[in-house]
């Protein structure tokens, strides 16, 4: 009796322990996504402060040595204008940088076209984008579409809450950085 209850004991704790390492390597897998998420957009940040940064010394070189005009005569707006044009120039090429990665731009002043997301949480509105997209959509799509269905969002950076709720939901799966599909889908073409 009392070796039954040991074994019982001990067949417990086993289960309990490999139910725990689950949740740990299912959390790790979570965490190795949301890093690569974050490394993905700090290196978009790198490249975007690098252009900044070079855009700036051309400017400055060309104030300082520019050949039409002598040091100290340009006006400040004339020094205005040329940062304006230097900046447009960066987030022009930083744009086009995203559509050659075929990443779909944040629109800006999205109004709320519907209330369709208005009561649901990221996982139950991008599994309905999702459906009627037919494929996987990036996380900026996927941002712009809830904001037009009348969605709100409480943290600074939407897009990561977004990524975030997706990576830690096992309805999703990751398909291309920052594009998630449903994994039903999956199963549905191999049956």
């Amino acid at each position: 009796m009392a070796n039954e209850s040991l074994i019982a004991r001990l067949e417990q704790s086993l289960r309990q322990s490999r139910a725990a390492r689950t949740r740990l390597s299912a959390r790790l897998a979570e965490l190795e996504s949301e890093a690569e998420i974050i490394r993905a957009e700090l290196a978009e940040m790198d490249t975007l402060a690098g252009q900044t940064e070079a855009a700036i010394f051309r400017l400055l070189s060309n104030v300082l040595s520019g050949p039409s005009t002598p040091v100290g005569t340009t006006s400040v707006g004339e020094l205005e204008a040329e940062l304006q044009r230097r900046l447009a120039q960066v987030e022009l090429s930083s744009q086009a940088s995203a559509q050659r990665h075929n990443i779909p731009a944040i629109r800006s002043n999205i109004e709320p076209t519907s209330d369709r997301f208005f009561d649901r949480t990221i996982p139950q509105a991008t599994t309905m984008i999702l459906r009627e997209a037919g494929g996987p959509v990036h996380v900026n799509e996927i941002y712009n579409q809830l904001m037009e269905g009348g969605f709100s969002f409480t943290g600074h950076n939407p897009t990561i809450s977004i990524a975030v709720s997706l990576n830690r939901n096992s309805r999703f799966r990751k398909v291309a950085p920052g594009t998630f599909d449903l994994v039903i889908r999956d199963a549905a073409k191999a049956s």
